[in-house]
């Protein structure tokens, strides 16, 4: 079982889980965001995915989270995304440990790992919050970092700082996300190619296998 709401910090989504019995192991795309996820009993971090990962848990495991986006979770960590892109680490590598055995110990986690942000909280970097929003809406690279008034070298490391990796790649994958979204929704693969921005539908085939690892179909079924 599984339910997402929105937060009560902007930028941010709570989410829970609990695994039912046979489930088997799930393959997470990337999505551009952080997790700060309370499992069982110990809390670690998600970083940034480049390509998917297939993640698994016992049954009955319950898992209490909050997803970053827009890059406002590396300023909360107090760690540039970069340094936790493709890996999970635990909270305490990152905290003072009685800090993170307070937060592990929590009988209600989400209110905690809230209360948690907001007592890290960083105002967000608005030129981040707009690459990802353009990102999202297909605009080109280059146009985005003349419209944010970064250099293309700038704007790489100011992505890879808040995002775990550069703009190109943070607009594949949100391209990735629309793609997928749309397919699941019955879309034609033809017409999904064309809405989400890809050259044609051999375009779409190759990068949603690059980056989810499987073909857009089986990740649909």
């Amino acid at each position: 079982m599984y339910a997402e709401w929105a937060s009560k910090l902007p930028h941010v989504v709570a989410w829970r889980s609990v695994v039912p019995p046979g489930r088997p192991p799930t393959r997470v795309l990337p999505d551009g965001c952080l997790d700060v996820i309370w499992q069982d009993g110990s809390v670690f971090i998600a970083g940034p995915d480049t390509t998917a990962q297939v993640v698994g848990a016992p049954f009955g495991s319950t898992l209490f989270a909050l997803r970053f986006a827009d890059g406002v979770g590396a300023s909360v960590l107090g760690v540039p995304a970069d340094e936790l892109t493709d890996r999970r680490v635990p909270l305490d590598d990152l905290l003072p440990p009685a800090e993170a055995r307070r937060l592990a110990g929590a009988d209600d986690p989400i209110p905690a790992l809230e209360a948690f942000a907001r007592r890290r909280w960083q105002t967000p970097d608005r030129a981040m919050v707009a690459v990802a929003e353009e990102a999202r809406a297909g605009v080109p690279v280059g146009a985005i970092a003349e419209q944010c008034g970064l250099s293309p070298r700038h704007l790489q490391r100011r992505c890879r700082t808040a995002f775990g990796y550069g703009p190109k790649t943070l607009a594949r994958i949100f391209r990735l996300q629309t793609a997928v979204s749309l397919a699941r929704r019955g879309h034609p693969f033809a017409d999904v190619s064309v809405a989400a921005g890809y050259a044609d539908q051999a375009h779409l085939s190759r990068d949603v296998k690059a980056l989810a690892g499987v073909p857009l179909r089986e990740l649909i079924t």
